[in-house]
């Protein structure tokens, strides 16, 4: 059974916004998930410019797994934006209970 994901810590709530490219209506667009968790990771590295273990610090998960987020993210944007894609900012899943039987 794999590790139970730790609850990430995101500033504000984003979900339900799409960023997409002018004039394509968003129906017409591939869609392609950013998970709040992603957002956050980019948001805090990127933006705040906060080393990858600040922003761990900061998001209450390890470096290894903000390096995990930022690459997953930044792929995702790039994807966005070279494909003319619509981001759609999602929650993140939330934690696994641990199943006790």
């Amino acid at each position: 059974m794999p590790r139970p994901k730790k609850i990430r810590h995101c500033e504000g709530s984003r979900c339900g916004k799409a960023f997409k490219p002018t004039r394509i209506p968003l129906a017409e667009l591939q869609h392609i998930p950013l998970l709040q968790d992603e957002l956050e990771a980019l948001r805090l590295c990127d933006l705040q410019g906060l080393t990858q273990e600040q922003a761990g610090g900061s998001m209450g998960i390890s470096r290894g797994t903000v390096q995990r987020i930022l690459t997953t993210a930044r792929r995702k944007v790039a994807q966005a934006l070279v494909e003319g894609a619509a981001l759609i900012i999602e929650d993140s899943p939330a934690p696994q209970e641990e199943i006790k039987g």
